[in-house]
């Protein structure tokens, strides 16, 4: 098998990044777009040691589970990578790639893994949203990067956004062509405008837009601002967001108000919170409660526990927890999401909650020598999963029960593995689908004192 060959493949799993997984001559073949149960025709662009990539030709014979994507530019956008397969098969092989990780990676035996909780309708529900700008035919485009590349897929709408978000960014893009708003250009670092980062609450009532900039002059600011609150009567926030470096980074570390207010609400239950631009938030405010069900469920309160939220962000899941429990402490490193985080507890009228701006692997164990015993420990870490000392300190609080919240099944498997090592077991592990026709997984786990 070389570079530029053709073989017929049938698809019988799919890989951590969504495409289709077939063998051929002994060698694991990834193949975007390929649906488990598909017949393929595939051209070979790359072969490894013990794998190869190729890309689809032809279907030959599709899989039940084949579905016509419902948007038009699937096949050259990168945003999703399931929409051609059917929602209920999505949830089935999200399940298997967790269950496939925890006994692979965390070489864990006879862990529950259960069926993915999905969504009766899973599209319009991301809150939040980051459209590169370009220009296209000297006109404005604005969407996605193509996979793998910064080839720019210009979009007017997406259909796992919000309306409300793909209507700011249709405002921006009549508005930067109307006012001859200099966009940027990544290849010679000149031009103004970078992104436009859209973040949604109250169900579509609320809305800010954060336009990113490559330093602090934005022509046409005030003019700018008010045509986007015209345009989309839902923006109360119109923040300009200065990014001056060569980076992918999106967000720089100044930001000022351009109109309205600086932040906008959202809700998770019954409690409020205040989103700034840069604030963590879930994407998807109806999986959210679901998930925070699942870690109140999991958490088993009585009101007698001290509960200790590691990661915790702007404070979402301390709060929800302090209300069961007698006491929630939540521990965050940037400082900025901690001065969120008291703020929606006060906000909330949460009186038995504190957070600590610090590295929770040096706060826990400072926590413990001060006498506190925490019942239950919630661990909630960005996808690279926790730092070593993080597990330990979490271990020596002594909690009866650890849940542990995961964006990332690789990550999550290995971290259950030091756990057990460190002297607790997991009983069970729920997904929840957040990121519907992605191939993003989310999971909550709980680990109880072996």
């Amino acid at each position: 098998m070389d570079v530029g060959s053709r073989i017929e493949l049938a698809v019988h799993d799919i890989g951590h990044k969504g495409e289709g997984v077939g063998r051929y001559q002994g060698l694991a073949v990834f193949v975007p777009k390929g649906v488990p149960g598909d017949r393929l025709l595939v051209r070979i662009t790359e072969v490894k040691k013990r794998y190869a990539r190729a890309e689809l030709v032809q279907v030959i014979e599709p899989s039940p589970d084949r579905v016509r994507p419902r948007c038009p530019v699937t096949d050259r956008c990168g945003g999703c990578q399931l929409q051609h397969i059917a929602y209920r098969k999505q949830l089935e092989l999200k399940r298997n790639v967790v269950a496939a990780n925890i006994t692979r990676i965390g070489r864990l035996k006879d862990v529950v893994v259960h069926p993915t909780l999905g969504m009766a309708e899973p599209w319009n529900y991301r809150n939040k949203a980051q459209y590169p700008f370009g220009v296209q035919s000297g006109r404005v485009i604005a969407g996605f990067f193509a996979p793998g590349s910064h080839d720019l897929i210009d979009i007017d709408v997406c259909d796992i956004q919000h309306p409300v978000g793909d209507a700011i960014m249709r405002a921006v893009k009549e508005l930067a062509d109307v006012l001859a708003v200099p966009i940027y250009d990544e290849r010679s670092h000149t031009g103004v405008l970078r992104h436009v980062l859209t973040r949604i609450g109250r169900g579509g009532r609320e809305a800010m837009a954060v336009l990113v900039t490559n330093g602090p002059d934005l022509p046409h600011a005030r003019e700018l601002a008010a045509g986007i609150m015209e345009r989309v009567p839902e923006v109360v926030s119109v923040v300009q967001n200065i990014n001056p470096y060569r980076t992918n980074v999106i967000l720089g570390d100044a930001s000022r108000l351009l109109a309205g207010r600086p932040y906008i609400t959202d809700t998770i239950g019954d409690l409020e919170f205040k989103i700034s631009p840069v604030s963590f938030f879930q994407v998807n405010p109806a999986q959210t409660e679901v998930l925070y069900a699942k870690v109140l469920e999991y958490a088993a309160l009585t009101g007698r526990e001290t509960v200790i939220d590691l990661y915790c962000g702007i404070g979402t899941i301390t709060l929800f927890l302090a209300r069961q429990a007698r006491e929630a402490i939540g521990i965050e490193w940037i400082e900025e999401a901690v001065r969120d985080a008291r703020a929606n507890a006060e906000h909330n009228g949460i009186t038995n909650v504190r957070f600590i701006a610090g590295d929770a692997s040096r706060e826990m164990p400072k926590l413990v020598r001060d006498g506190v015993r925490a019942d239950v420990v919630v661990l909630d870490p960005p996808r690279k999963g926790c730092d070593e000392p993080v597990l330990e300190a979490a271990a020596a609080a002594g909690p009866h029960r650890i849940v542990y919240v995961s964006c990332n099944p690789a990550s999550l498997a290995r971290d259950l593995e030091r756990l057990h090592a460190l002297g607790y077991r997991t009983v069970e592990v729920q997904p929840v689908d957040m990121f519907p026709h992605t191939a993003h997984i989310e999971c909550c786990a709980l680990l109880v004192k072996a």
